[in-house]
């Protein structure tokens, strides 16, 4: 490991205990800066409700630290919209945002368009599939926006259990992501979860950045955002345990080819031969080839939007 990682894992690297609540409430008060909270969604009516309602109660009715909470509801269909609502939180569909611009299928996508239909000086994105949420993965991920001005981007790092086993979530995290970052961006060999969907960051930092539209946006972010601001102004806190649903090996698949293709991106600014997986799947006459189309679009840094800007003139 870099001798630079090293000393960032001992200044940069945080745990809940290190920030009470009472400190990040302070500086909140202090600086005047505002907290919004992004839950994308696509069928997640099992979940969506509890981890609204745990912040609302948490961290707006008992503790001022979130000031909006937005689910961006990516095309459910389900009740999924129905119960966000009806937790508290302020749904937008993602189609309604920014609809001179056809949306395509993607989180980043949902998390790009979410940067209008907020207002907060920090914005802290929350998977919208965890389950047994505590509010200390916001509160914990706000904290370090909020008490040192030199830290842009806080991610969130836990232990991601699978099947009742520790450690051992997180599996295109350890065949695909790490192994890039350690061999490309070396910098960055100190994330704990590269990937995880729990993070915050400076409006200011997120209005700059490119955001790849489907499951390469968390690596795409974080690699742009070294360059942008450096690698002090990243950090991440452990936040305990994250639980959620597990997507089988093929899904699996095809992110890591957003994911490898996003990095493709940042190495070389070139071309796929071929942007896309072929997988397969056994049927009654053998293994079928399935081909799936690689995600390969980014949406440009917000601050080049027309609309965006008027908003912030308004």
């Amino acid at each position: 490991m870099l001798e630079e990682v090293e000393r960032w894992l001992a200044t940069r690297s945080w745990s809940l205990n290190d920030r009470p609540l009472h400190r990040i409430l302070g500086a909140k008060q202090r600086t005047g800066q505002s907290v919004s909270v992004v839950l994308p969604a696509l069928n997640e009516e099992e979940t969506v409700g509890d981890i609204v309602a745990i912040i609302r109660h948490d961290l707006m009715q008992q503790a001022p630290l979130v000031d909006e909470i937005v689910v961006v509801d990516s095309g459910s269909t389900d009740r999924t919209a129905a119960v966000a609502a009806a937790a508290g939180a302020r749904v937008v569909h993602r189609d309604t945002i920014l609809p001179r611009i056809p949306a395509v299928p993607g989180k980043g996508e949902v998390l790009w368009r979410s940067l209008l239909v907020t207002t907060g000086d920090i914005v802290c994105f929350i998977d919208a599939d965890l389950r047994d949420f505590s509010s200390d993965f916001v509160s914990g991920i706000v904290g370090p926006l909020l008490t040192d001005p030199g830290v842009d981007l806080v991610k969130a790092m836990y232990d991601r259990p699978l099947a009742g086993a520790a450690g051992q979530g997180g599996r295109v995290t350890e065949l695909m992501a790490r192994p890039l970052l350690n061999m490309h961006w070396p910098q960055l060999a100190g994330f704990v979860q590269p990937l995880g969907g729990e993070y915050a960051a400076r409006r200011s930092l997120l209005e700059q950045l490119p955001f790849p539209v489907g499951y390469g946006v968390e690596l795409g972010m974080l690699v742009d955002a070294l360059h942008l601001v450096g690698l002090d102004a990243l950090a991440q806190v452990d936040v305990g345990v994250r639980k959620h649903r597990h997507q089988d090996g093929q899904a699996l698949g095809r992110m890591s080819a957003a994911i490898y293709r996003t990095a493709q991106l940042r190495l070389a600014r070139g071309h796929l031969i071929r942007p896309s997986l072929t997988q397969f799947e056994r049927s009654e006459d053998g293994f079928e080839p399935r081909t799936y189309s690689v995600d390969t679009e980014e949406r440009p840094p917000m601050s080049e939007i027309a609309e965006y800007a008027e908003r912030k003139v308004a």
